[in-house]
């Protein structure tokens, strides 16, 4: 008798190039991974391999600085822009804490803008010459190229594969440079990042080749997510779970500690949580509510849904 577990190799691995040349062959690999999995995996994403590297150096050299020098950045605000120190954010429904500090940027509003009341400002250390210039022009390109994945999402969901476009405009969209330090002492309860799922639309990810990011499968297993150097591991998030009725997974994942041999290292990676425009109201789709049936969550807007959710996660 054989048995059909699944396995690392079975989310999807693409290319954004084959988007171009077999539209919906794309959409289909993409949505069934998201589907099952919640998570896939992308190559040829478009995101220069000089502008990674450029903004790994800023990332490290700023989570270098001396503690008190970083923490003039710790503003508060909910940890939506600035620093945040070690120990503080906390995975809904885990007592420990974990072993992370990220610095966030947010989106350039101009004066007045509708959002801006609560879409804070960003903040910039001035002891890393370049940071600023550099992680504006990669959240442009993150924000692309994310939405050149969310419009494969529509066509595998069935609508214009333009939905997107106007519900992430002015999105409130988070770029996080995450540092995890090395261990040199036992961690106890604490890991690298606790099992939770995003709360935004879609999350795209780089710097996860350093083993330790696993997601959970419908079975009950946690397997690993291992993309190759460069690639993007994109996953969806609860927004989007939401707006899909619970046809798309936002599926629970973590970062667990190093091997022991591995526990020298430090860990860096640079997640970008695309987020709906505040104002969007997230109700499930038409056609994703099975005839008779009620939907699975009340239309609430992205920004009500989102404060509720960070309250969770003591980030608010």
């Amino acid at each position: 008798m054989t048995t059909n577990l699944l396995t690392p190799d079975d989310i999807a691995s693409v290319s954004l190039t084959e988007a171009d040349k077999d539209r919906d062959a794309f959409a289909q690999q993409l949505g069934r991974s998201f589907e099952e999995y919640g998570f896939a995996v992308i190559a040829d994403h478009g995101i220069p391999p000089e502008l990674i590297a450029r903004a790994e150096d800023k990332a490290k050299a700023f989570f270098a600085l001396p503690e008190e020098v970083k923490r003039k950045y710790a503003l508060g605000q909910g940890g939506a822009r600035g620093y945040t120190p070690f120990g503080i954010e906390t995975a809904k429904g885990h007592q420990a804490h974990d072993l992370k500090e990220f610095w966030h940027v947010g989106r350039e509003l101009a004066a007045g803008h509708r959002f801006s009341d609560v879409m804070a400002p960003n903040v910039w250390p001035e002891e890393v010459p370049g940071f600023k210039e550099t992680f504006l022009e990669l959240y442009d390109t993150f924000d692309r190229t994310g939405l050149k994945i969310l419009s494969a999402i529509a066509g595998y969901l069935g609508v214009n594969e333009d939905y997107f476009a106007d519900t992430v405009r002015d999105g409130n969209s988070v770029m996080r440079l995450l540092h995890y330090p090395p261990q040199t002492e036992p961690t106890g309860a604490h890991i690298r990042a606790g099992a939770h799922e995003d709360i935004n639309t879609i999350t795209l990810l780089l710097g996860a080749e350093e083993a330790g990011l696993e997601l959970l499968t419908r079975d009950g297993r946690w397997i690993p997510v291992s993309p190759k150097a460069g690639e993007l591991v994109i996953n969806i998030g609860d927004m989007l779970q939401r707006l899909t009725n619970g046809k798309l997974r936002s599926t629970s994942h973590r970062v667990v500690n190093p091997a022991p041999e591995r526990a020298s290292k430090a860990r860096y990676s640079m997640p970008f949580f695309l987020h709906f425009r505040p104002d969007f109201v997230i109700e499930a789709l038409h056609g994703t509510v099975p005839p008779g049936e009620q939907p699975k969550s009340a239309p609430i807007s992205s920004h009500d849904y989102l404060m509720e959710r960070l309250r969770e996660i003591k980030l608010a």
